[in-house]
């Protein structure tokens, strides 16, 4: 039997998992990368320590995703603890953080990482053509190259689109691939920034004193989602893993509302009456030192408190006390798309089969971050698309 060939067009994270578990005895494989080289976004994103995947259970780890019964049948087919495995049989043990997230052992730079998955590919024969800029199909059906100042026409029997989403421009994820799908009559999301700042209309007196400074130890509720951690303040908002993991509810909040909610304890520790007992204690010196003294308020927490509320409620037990426990600030957009980590939208999943298939377009497949699943920061991002690749590949071979 002769072998099939596969073009996969992009080169990121999906893209080579799925390169690396296609059987090179069926098919001969060909990945097109738009840039000089694979995985760029790969490596911007471990530039502060690349978060592979988490550690925590599967059945917690499911429901971080949105749509989560999407991304179910791929984490049950090739889990975190699998990754992992995986990882470690080509050369690149991990470990696990204090905060459960898995990184490659500490001398392990993530260009490494890259260069061992790319190994792989090598031993597998995968060819692998960069500066392969993909620009739609002919007429022939055929699909279309922009490279070195020409186009170049490519046929295969089966075409594996792995384009990214729209966030990180610069790393080639623009989202330019839109127009050729909906020439098709593919229904496309119109993508969102994800795992991003947001922005808050901060009194100047308040910048002043906050901006770069941290709110740690706090918990923000967001509709029904509430996340511990902390964020920092910027000047024009608020970014940070607690901001990010709740992105979901104030993107929608925003959506209708044109602006978003969102609530902050500064104590989780301690309940509404712990809070007041805490605050009716003597005071010894200034009612800002006895917030710190007595309470533990950070002084960017007592800032925000003081610049927010009148004084008459500042001053007030129970009125501060409700503020401590459920302080409200209203967020008046997110950061630009281009700066978010990743992004929501993009391919419809009613326009995919179970199998990633285009229905439109039989024979063509698409996974990664292009198509409309949203996840937190954490190694869930990677972790999807690890997955996504591993599960085409399986299906590709089990066809054959």
């Amino acid at each position: 039997m002769s072998k099939k060939s596969i073009a996969i067009i992009g080169g990121g994270a999906s893209a080579l998992m799925l390169a690396a578990h296609l059987d090179e005895t069926k098919f001969d494989v060909t990945i097109y990368e738009r840039n000089a080289a694979l995985g760029r976004k790969f490596l911007v994103a471990g530039d502060g320590g690349l978060n592979l995947t988490h550690s925590e259970s599967l059945e917690q780890f499911i429901q971080r995703y949105i749509p989560s019964e999407f991304i179910k049948p791929m984490l049950q087919q090739f889990s975190n603890q699998d990754l992992m495995e995986w990882l470690k049989n080509i050369g690149i043990p991990t470990f696990v953080g204090t905060s459960g997230r898995v990184f490659p052992e500490k001398e392990i730079k993530p260009i490494v990482v890259l260069n061992a998955i790319v190994n792989v590919l090598k031993l597998k024969n995968v060819q692998i053509k960069t500066q392969h800029f993909w620009k739609g199909w002919n007429e022939k059906n055929e699909l279309q190259f922009e490279t070195n100042n020409r186009v170049e026409n490519i046929s295969a029997d089966k075409v594996v689109f792995a384009l990214g989403g729209k966030s990180w421009s610069i790393t080639g994820s623009d989202g330019s691939w839109i127009n050729y799908f909906e020439k098709e009559g593919i229904q496309i999301v119109q993508f969102q920034a994800s795992n991003c700042a947001v922005k808050i209309d901060w009194k100047n007196d308040f910048l002043n004193v906050a901006e770069g400074q941290s709110l740690k130890n706090i918990s923000i509720k967001c509709g029904d989602k509430e996340r511990k951690g902390e964020v920092v303040i910027t000047k024009s908002g608020m970014e940070g893993g607690v901001i990010y993991a709740l992105i979901a509810p104030i993107r929608n909040q925003l959506n209708q509302n044109s602006e978003a909610t969102i609530y902050i304890d500064f104590k989780p520790i301690y309940s509404h009456e712990e809070v007041v007992e805490k605050l009716n204690q003597p005071k010894r010196n200034s009612w800002s030192n006895h917030l710190e003294t007595k309470i533990g308020l950070s002084k960017t927490a007592i800032h925000l408190l003081k610049f927010y509320l009148s004084k008459e409620e500042f001053t007030n037990v129970n009125a501060l006390a409700n503020a401590i426990k459920n302080f409200a600030i209203k967020i008046t957009d997110l950061a630009p798309i281009d700066e978010a980590i990743s992004t929501v939208g993009g391919i419809s999943l009613d326009e995919i089969n179970a199998d990633f298939e285009l229905k439109r377009l039989p024979q063509h497949f698409c996974i990664g971050e292009m198509l409309d699943w949203d996840a937190p920061t954490g190694g869930y991002l990677l972790q999807a698309n690890f997955s996504m690749g591993y599960c085409l590949a399986k299906h590709l071979n089990k066809q054959l």
